[in-house]
């Protein structure tokens, strides 16, 4: 295949099916920094900008300014270029003001867009992108999109792997579709592409749009309805957090939780919506304000008592991971009866132990990382789960199994705190959602609403 100057290469396959892959041999790492067997032949003209998967792997430098600067100091970029062009960059991927904040202390979301910054910077050719609006907020992934489609238009190239379809569809000139074992599938404008290739596409679990669904015939999704909780789980009240003295993230909220119970967190990036979901299992302790785990401060509880009452899905996979393969990964703590349910629970994540199990975890998509970190959090079923982003990287048919995990984890009585972006899950899963914004939770309302 070739792809022309000017236009944008939208990439769909299911999770695992070499997407990202296909990105990095884009980037010319495979074969060298990436080992492995490489066949054939890649020519790309002009510079290349990349955004990875993990937006936080590529960030190298302390201070948001100096990161985007260091691309630039790279290409030999004269100083008082650069001087012009950073904080250009930054308002581009809505970062504007935030030039000398420490990197680290960036959310998931605002990391994403500092990638996106650095990769945009320079001006490049062709820019590569695998994902780029999962951690966005709704607003915010719009806005990246029209920023594409200016870009497009002024003659940069782009490839784009993308599960939110809905937005790239518009953006897309051709498409290439991956199957599950690597292989293209089909390659063309994305009518023929739906024309010709629409069924296999639902059938391997590959997100359309939603008028390409109905066009299709697929029926849309029922929202869940709202839930009354069963006995108290999490109570909090007052809540404040800050990393640096008298600048709060985290003010003044008053949450709680039921057994059975679901709700949403939604917000933009940087609202402080991770650091709440630490706060409520006892990861971090709060400044001011209480938080009761079935009647305990969970930052007080013994580590093996806090996992039995409740689990923290991070927003990066790779942060829980600590064991060599797959099935040591999953199985890393489990007894008993846990250890025993482990290969149906992960036959159903998609990650059967025969295929799976001997992998490494660093060296699945970046979809088979969410589900492994969700295996280890499932098995020990506690009666809390905080999950923050439990869906990103999921093609149709994985999100669909993980939704259903989920629903029968919540009509057993598990409580949950759903941290999310996806517009989708908010109403699949109905009960409440709560909005995020400065620092402070909204009162929750019926999830159909939010979404």
């Amino acid at each position: 295949m070739e792809v022309a100057p000017g236009e944008c290469l939208l990439v769909l396959g299911p999770s695992g099916s070499g997407k990202s892959t296909f990105v990095l041999a884009l980037a010319g790492l495979l074969g060298r920094d990436v080992p492995g067997g490489l066949e054939g032949a890649l020519r790309v003209e002009g510079p290349v900008g990349v955004v990875f998967q993990d937006p936080g792997a590529q960030l190298v430098m302390e201070r948001v300014d100096d990161d985007v600067a260091f691309g630039l100091e790279n290409r030999g970029w004269p100083r008082a270029a650069m001087a012009a062009r950073v904080p250009e960059a930054l308002a581009e991927v809505g970062l504007a003001g935030l030039g000398r904040q420490r990197t680290t202390t960036l959310s998931g979301g605002q990391q994403q867009r500092l990638a996106l910054g650095g990769a945009l910077a320079p001006r490049p050719r062709l820019l590569v992108l695998d994902e780029p609006t999962a951690n966005l907020d709704p607003d915010g992934a719009r806005a990246f999109v029209d920023r594409l489609a200016a870009l497009r238009a002024a003659g940069t190239t782009i490839v784009l792997v993308e599960h939110r379809v809905e937005l790239a569809w518009r953006l897309a000139d051709r498409i290439l579709v991956l199957g599950s074992d690597g292989q293209p599938v089909d390659l063309g404008t994305p009518d023929a592409v739906v024309r010709r290739s629409g069924r296999a596409l639902i059938e391997a679990g590959i997100w359309l749009p939603a008028d390409v669904d109905a066009a299709l015939g697929v029926p849309p999704p029922v929202p869940g309805s709202p839930v009354v909780g069963g006995a108290p789980l999490l109570d909090a009240r007052g809540l404040a957090f800050g990393y640096r003295h008298r600048d709060p993230v985290v003010r003044g909220v008053d949450l709680a939780v039921a057994a059975g119970e679901r709700l949403a967190i939604v917000g933009p990036n940087g609202s402080g919506k991770s650091t709440l979901g630490r706060l409520l299992v006892g990861l971090l302790r709060p400044d001011a304000g209480t938080v009761r785990l079935l009647g305990d401060a969970p930052h007080r509880l013994p580590a093996g008592e806090l996992a039995r009452r409740a689990a923290y899905l991070f927003q990066d996979p790779e942060q829980q991971f600590l064991a060599t393969t797959v099935e040591a990964e999953a199985g890393l703590g489990l007894r008993g009866g846990e250890l025993a349910r482990l290969p149906e629970l992960m036959e159903a994540l998609a990650l059967p132990l025969g295929r799976f199990g001997a992998r490494s975890p660093y060296a699945l998509s970046g979809g088979e990382q969410r589900r492994l970190s969700l295996a280890g959090i499932l098995a020990r079923r506690p009666r809390l789960l905080v999950l923050d982003e439990p869906t990103f990287g999921q093609d149709r048919a994985t999100y669909r199994g993980l939704l259903a995990i989920l629903r029968e984890r919540l009509d057993a009585g598990v409580g949950l705190v759903a941290i999310t972006h996806d517009e989708r899950l908010v109403g699949d899963l109905g009960g409440r959602a709560a909005t995020m914004a400065g620092g402070r939770l909204a009162e929750p309302v019926a999830a159909e609403a939010a979404a």
